[in-house]
């Protein structure tokens, strides 16, 4: 396909009747007259010739493309190779760095579960001591109270008896 677009092209070129132009911008010139002097010929211009039209440019068609060498096709082949390895080394080299670096926050995030876990442990533990406490107090509180009580009523039957 290359190779068919610019043949044609250059086909239709050479083929056109707009290349094909005579030149009729010469004149015979009038003979001068023998015993005077020299007079001022003059050409008058030439009659402008329609401009030759360039051959409309198709867009939907590539642009021709200029002959390489095999050498230069192998130069710019190996180029692209060059350009594509290193377009994958980097890439290779990337992707490890994220794959370490997904390992590294994986850890990371393991480590700080088991430190939260902990965490609620330990918050657990908190909660059911200090209701612990606060029961142990309650029931101080209660055995206090009955003890005064049994204190008082002994005393106020005592002072009733010693009094009849």
């Amino acid at each position: 396909m290359r190779v068919v677009v610019p043949s044609l092209l250059s086909l239709f070129l050479l083929s056109s009747s707009a290349w094909a132009v005579e030149n009729t911008a010469t004149q015979p010139q009038a003979a001068a007259p023998t015993g005077t002097t020299a007079p001022a010929t003059t050409q008058k211009p030439t009659t402008s010739q329609p401009a030759a039209k360039p051959a409309p440019v198709n867009l939907n068609q590539p642009a021709p493309i200029m002959e390489l060498t095999p050498a230069q096709i192998a130069q710019k082949k190996a180029e692209e190779d060059a350009r594509i390895k290193a377009l994958v080394k980097n890439q290779l080299t990337r992707m490890q760095q994220l794959e370490k670096a997904n390992l590294d926050a994986l850890a990371q995030n393991q480590a700080l579960q088991l430190k939260n876990d902990n965490l609620n442990v330990q918050v657990q533990v908190l909660q059911s001591e200090r209701s612990a406490q606060i029961f142990m107090y309650g029931a101080a509180t209660m055995g206090v109270g009955v003890l005064i009580g049994f204190l008082l009523a002994g005393y106020i039957y005592t002072k009733r008896r010693r009094q009849w």
